[in-house]
């Protein structure tokens, strides 16, 4: 499968079951638009249902990452209304940032970001619904909402400070300036620096393990199980997740596999897949699933 189809990113998806998402407005630092927005979302529809694919990694082609939203509008380019998009009887219309990370957090395949560049705006809180990001050593970052009149999107109020703290959140926002990423990974938003030449090579590495190691039924389910459990109000919760998910998978061919490869010292080939073979508990939260009304 490829991404000839789309505009603003290209799609391929590895016989090593890495699916590789290149953000790809290279002579606009990959500034994020609606057509941008959609041609994600409908590559995750694909990545979701696409049991060949076992990792995705998120990066931009040439010197960017992503440089935030495409202010080609001028002063109206936060407007919904000048652009057509407001609705007083409906009241205030979806944020499109929000839309991609909740279509991210959805997703049961795990999503590396490799931050190969600037990545401002929305071009940093898109990619805190991934679960590791690594980046270039010379990438820089920048939470600049307050310094264009706006406040964060995507939701990033509820991602950011879980990943670094509400202290450091906020710091970051209130700032709002565009600081080394060197700041990012002390703080834990990072995982590794590289040089920028090892940048990709680095996010395949991690993913070949990931890929080539593991239960995809497994890791979809802990994948859900850990971020929601952000929000969980008392860990008995996490219990009772855990408990259906430990009945369930271990009594699977999975398990049978994974504890019959341990003992006989082989790689496990593990049969199971996500669009098929995932628990009936799943999914077990009460919010509706993503739309984009």
């Amino acid at each position: 499968m490829d991404g000839e189809d789309y505009e603003e990113i290209s799609y391929e998806v590895g016989d090593d079951g890495i699916a590789v998402l290149t953000l790809d407005r290279p002579d606009k630092l990959n500034a994020f638009t609606p057509t941008m927005l959609f041609e994600m979302i409908d590559a995750f529809d694909r990545i979701d249902a696409d049991d060949a694919v076992r990792v995705v990694i998120i990066t931009g082609r040439g010197r960017a990452f992503c440089a935030g939203a495409d202010l080609g509008a001028g002063g109206e380019a936060f407007d919904a209304d000048a652009a057509g998009r407001g609705d007083e009887q409906r009241g205030a219309p979806r944020d499109g940032g929000g839309l991609l990370t909740l279509r991210i957090f959805q997703s049961p395949k795990p999503v590396i970001a490799a931050i190969n560049g600037p990545a401002v705006g929305i071009g940093v809180t898109m990619t805190l619904a991934m679960d590791i990001r690594l980046a270039a050593d010379d990438a820089r970052l920048g939470f600049v909402f307050a310094r264009r009149g706006i406040v964060p999107e995507a939701a990033s109020s509820w991602f950011l400070p879980r990943l670094v703290g509400i202290s450091k959140a906020l710091e970051w926002v209130y700032r709002g300036d565009v600081f080394d990423v060197a700041e990012a990974h002390e703080a834990g938003l990072i995982r590794s620096l590289h040089a920028p030449d090892d940048l990709l090579p680095a996010a395949r590495e991690l993913a070949t393990t990931i890929a080539g190691n593991t239960s995809a039924v497994s890791v979809a389910l802990t994948r859900q199980m850990m971020w929601r459990m952000q929000g969980a109000a008392h860990p008995m919760d996490a219990h009772r997740i855990e408990s259906a998910g430990i009945y369930h998978t271990g009594r699977s061919a999975d398990a049978v596999e994974g504890v019959t490869a341990f003992l006989e010292k082989r790689p496990a080939e593990f049969p199971l897949t996500v669009s098929g073979d995932m628990p009936p508990f799943f999914p077990w939260w009460d919010e509706p699933a993503y739309d984009d009304s």
